[in-house]
């Protein structure tokens, strides 16, 4: 949906990973934009240097930015595996300097980059919608500076005519990843490719890197012109996600294949013709119950308002989980690793046992471990989330599915290190 008031769009961390396919989606559409990071990697658009956690920097920044910055898009958060206080510096400190900064300057919108990883505490996360609370003890310090920046925009809302939004995308995967990939490759270029912790029976999110830009651009033009047809739509069903899986047409009494038969039906030509052309899924209405949060009771009791955007937390997946190693192995095999290699199972006790010993020895000698008992409980764990209301709410649909994604990637990555092939 294109935004028909012409926003001036400020991406915060633009030159990072995220940020930049943001950046690259709104020139696209056409959009005036800049940016606000400590590193200039592009050239291509206004670029403004500052610390984010100094307000007067970022005001300065915002004045600047294409005339005047209209709405923010706050990508902004460091890598995993750094020290807490930058964590809480950045993310925390430098989310109030963001929003004191809009509120002085009487911006209208800000859209948040939260992490589905709020809510994990490595337990399993099965389908879980925005309703599930943060835990009492976080997983890490990562995710605890995340959730109390995601609280601080929210709570922001409505403020000096501030409307604010956050996205809680999971597992971003594509071309420009110099986390996710970085780490698969490690793996690939020790020849540890054999190795699996756990089962493999455990579902997980990821998703592409431009649908998690996708829906940024849609949460921020929702925020000004949300959806007018919501009480209807929330009653059609939404139709499965099959990027990846393909579509899976079900015969029916008047749209299926004869095949073999001794006497043909008469209308055996229009039941075979039905079930080559019709629509593969029946817009059967759904019935809501009381356990889902977009039922008129629950909408009734909750003071969270669901079908808004502004104030709002939504999940951003590919709406397809895959099993965790399969994910894994699609990218080593993309890579070169052959799909008929025997593997090496071990036990989730077994390794975390196995990292508790890297982690020892690499206090000893002083140096960072790269198996943990973190990556242990990340690799075991179910996680994969709801996306409903993203998609009836933003109007998200994921464009481009995990296994097309993870060819894209590995072209990307091929390209940039071509001695590797």
């Amino acid at each position: 949906m294109a935004n028909t008031e012409r926003d001036n769009y400020i991406v915060i961390g633009g030159s990072g990973f995220l940020g930049r396919h943001i950046v690259e989606a709104l020139l696209k559409r056409g959009d005036a934009v800049s940016v606000l990071d400590i590193v200039q990697r592009y050239h291509d658009v206004p670029f403004h240097s500052a610390d984010i956690s100094v307000q007067s920097q970022v005001e300065d920044a915002f004045r600047k930015a294409c005339s005047g910055a209209t709405c923010i898009i706050h990508t902004a958060s460091p890598p995993h595996g750094l020290d807490p206080a930058i964590y809480w510096k950045v993310n925390v400190e430098g989310t109030k300097a963001v929003l004191a900064a809009a509120t002085v300057l009487h911006i209208k919108k800000l859209v948040f980059t939260s992490s589905a990883g709020v809510v994990f505490n490595g337990q399993d996360i099965i389908d879980v919608d925005e309703r599930l609370p943060f835990p009492e003890t976080p997983l890490d310090a990562y995710n605890e500076s995340k959730s109390k920046a995601e609280e601080l925009v929210l709570d922001a809302n409505g403020k000096d005519g501030l409307l604010t939004v956050a996205l809680r995308p999971a597992g971003i995967f594509g071309p420009g990843d110099r986390q996710a990939m970085h780490g698969l490759m490690q793996v690939f270029d020790n020849r540890q490719t054999h190795f699996q912790i756990g089962d493999n029976n455990n579902l997980f999110d990821w998703t592409y890197v431009t649908n998690v830009a996708k829906a940024h651009l849609l949460a921020a033009d929702r925020l000004s012109h949300p959806r007018e047809d919501l009480d209807e739509a929330k009653l059609q069903p939404l139709r499965p996600v099959d990027l990846s899986t393909g579509v899976r047409r079900v015969p029916t009494s008047h749209a299926r294949p004869i095949g073999p038969a001794v006497v043909a039906p008469s209308n055996a030509a229009e039941f075979e013709e039905r079930f080559k052309n019709e629509e593969a899924y029946e817009p059967r209405p759904i019935a809501r119950h009381r356990f889902d949060q977009l039922s008129e009771a629950v909408i009734e009791r909750t003071e969270s308002e669901p079908l808004r955007v502004d104030g709002q937390v939504f999940f951003i997946t590919n709406g397809e989980p895959v099993y965790f190693w399969d994910f894994m192995r699609a990218v080593w095999h993309e890579m070169g690793d052959p799909l008929d290699r025997k593997t090496l199972k071990l036990p989730k006790y077994l390794g975390s046992a196995l990292a508790t010993l890297a982690e020892g020895w690499g206090w000893l000698i002083g140096k960072e471990p790269a198996f943990t008992r973190f990556r242990v409980t990340f690799a075991c764990a179910t996680r994969w989330h709801n996306i409903e209301k993203a998609r009836l709410v933003l109007g998200y649909e994921p464009d481009v599915g995990v296994v097309e994604g993870v060819k894209m990637m590995c072209d990307w990555y091929k390209a940039e290190h071509p001695k590797k092939q």
